[in-house]
């Protein structure tokens, strides 16, 4: 499981210029099931993604086509994290 924490390096004009081709990509990989959570930061200077993937490579393989960081208005860090606990409504095939 791996956390991905967006930065904007861009305005926000810029970044809801591009939001439309962001979110095609978020509901691809939403339908692929990579993607388990995402939202907006507070304050509004970035996201975060809860991802599902193989490996740390796949997942900033994955990352880097956002339409976001493709376009150079966002940069990504990826933390990797094993699973030990979870609330009981999260389903175990998550991991």
């Amino acid at each position: 499981m791996f956390v991905v924490e967006l930065t904007y390096k861009a305005s926000l004009e810029a970044i809801d210029a591009a939001m439309k081709a962001h979110m095609v990509f978020l509901r691809q990989h939403y339908a692929s099931g990579a993607f388990v959570m995402s939202g907006r930061k507070v304050p509004r200077d970035g996201g975060i993604l809860l991802v599902r993937g193989e490996s740390r490579e796949s997942v900033e393989a994955l990352m880097a086509e956002d339409p976001f960081c493709k376009r150079g208005l966002a940069e990504f860090r990826v933390t990797e994290f094993r699973v030990s606990q979870r609330s009981g409504s999260i389903p175990k095939d998550w991991e």
